[in-house]
């Protein structure tokens, strides 16, 4: 992956912290983004970054900690409300894989917040697969409980309502395990 140019890396400046949480200023902010955005456009661990690169514990704690900051969030609403010319639409692609990896530690208030914003490619595996916390709420107005049989057979309604919630919770929930390969490379 080619590294940030300059005006895509003018553009991602403003929402990066130039300090580490102890208050000492990052050695060089654009090496280190350009090391998160190499690795996450691969489906490979922390531990596999290149040398050239730094310490892959050191990448992965910066990635840690700007997640834990709120930077994706940041990111994901300034792509929301950026031109089609903005430099920070170029790099969309590298946020959102980033977004991938930050799910798990954001977690699901995170994949709603991404659904909200209308961002499926940063969804951590496909649309149909991810949890869907929102989805109770798009369909409250459309479900509506039958009435309730009084006799033997008319029970098939109201086992026909049951089944299409049951679908419906399993769909919300999405899938218990998705394949590391799946989440991180799927596109």
């Amino acid at each position: 992956m080619p590294p940030l140019t300059p005006a895509q890396f003018a553009a991602l400046l403003p929402h990066l912290r130039p300090r580490a949480a102890a208050g000492r200023p990052v050695a060089d902010l654009r090496a280190r983004m350009d090391a998160i955005f190499h690795l996450v456009s691969t489906t490979l661990p922390w531990r596999c970054l290149p040398p050239g690169y730094g310490k892959p514990d050191t990448v992965a704690r910066h990635f840690r900690r700007l997640t834990h900051a709120g930077l994706w969030e940041g990111l994901l609403h300034a792509l929301k409300d950026s031109g089609p010319n903005d430099p920070l639409r170029e790099i969309a692609p590298r946020i959102f894989r980033a977004c991938r990896r930050a799910v798990r530690l954001r977690g699901l208030g995170f994949v709603a917040l991404i659904r909200r914003l209308g961002f499926l490619e940063a969804l951590n595996g496909p649309p149909t697969k991810v949890p869907d916390p929102d989805l109770s709420e798009k369909l409250r107005r459309r479900l509506r409980l039958p009435p309730l049989p009084s006799g033997a057979a008319a029970h098939g309604p109201y086992r026909a309502f049951l089944r299409a919630l049951c679908r419906l919770h399993r769909r919300a929930g999405g899938v218990k395990k998705i394949p590391r390969a799946l989440r991180l490379g799927w596109s």
